[in-house]
């Protein structure tokens, strides 16, 4: 996934279709210098992990 866009959904209100190995996933903040995403599965809120953003999807 593009940084710039990382940036715009987890900005955003609306909830986007991002998944991550195939599960949907909430960004919660995007990491510009490591280009990592913080991230949860939407069935996990605490089960957090910071991921690469190429290894996210925008369904």
């Amino acid at each position: 996934m593009d940084i710039y866009r990382a940036q715009e959904i987890a900005a955003s209100p609306v909830m986007a279709n991002v998944t991550y190995n195939g599960q949907q996933v909430y960004i919660q903040h995007v990491d510009e210098e490591t280009e990592t995403a913080r991230i949860f599965p939407l069935d996990q809120p605490q089960a957090e992990q910071s991921v690469p953003l190429r290894s996210l999807t925008e369904q």
